[in-house]
């Protein structure tokens, strides 16, 4: 069953803060093996202008798909994730995120299209800091594939 295209424009509810760590960045640089000393030196990071640490540009996905689950786990919607696979991801930032950030993401779906039986969910998650200035957004696209003819 095709998803109710009225949820685009849905907004949810914000997250509870996330607090970025160094250990946090530090094990996701080793994850996605990046080496940029400002990932894991502070030092190395001061040296680039930066307060601390900061993390990789893809950490934020981490932080934002999190809280797409939101929409994700809405019953009203009817998504069937055991279908879903991840289409595409990009992310527009205003600053890097670094180690001691509280981040809170308010995720809204932008759109629901349905091509060939295949239900596409495009989610917008704003990353905010403590004070409320914009980090982030980061863009997610969702295939929920169509079921399989018995």
């Amino acid at each position: 069953m095709a998803l109710d295209q009225t949820f685009a424009g849905r907004t949810y509810p914000p997250t509870a803060p996330y607090e970025v760590s160094r250990e946090k960045i530090r094990e996701f640089a080793e994850a996605v093996r990046e080496t940029n000393p400002a990932y894991t030196d502070p030092g190395a990071a001061k040296a680039l202008g930066h307060t601390d640490v900061i993390a990789p540009p893809t950490f934020a996905f981490s932080i934002t798909y999190k809280a797409a689950g939101q929409v994700i786990e809405d019953p009203q919607l009817g998504l069937d994730y055991s279908r879903v696979v991840h289409g595409d991801q990009k992310f527009a930032y205003t600053r890097p995120l670094r180690a001691g950030d509280r981040l809170t993401v308010t995720s809204t779906i932008e759109a629901v299209k349905s091509m060939a039986g295949n239900d596409i969910l495009d989610i917008r998650g704003e990353v905010h800091d403590e004070a409320g200035e914009h980090v982030v957004t980061a863009w997610t696209k969702l295939v929920a594939r169509a079921a399989e003819e018995a």
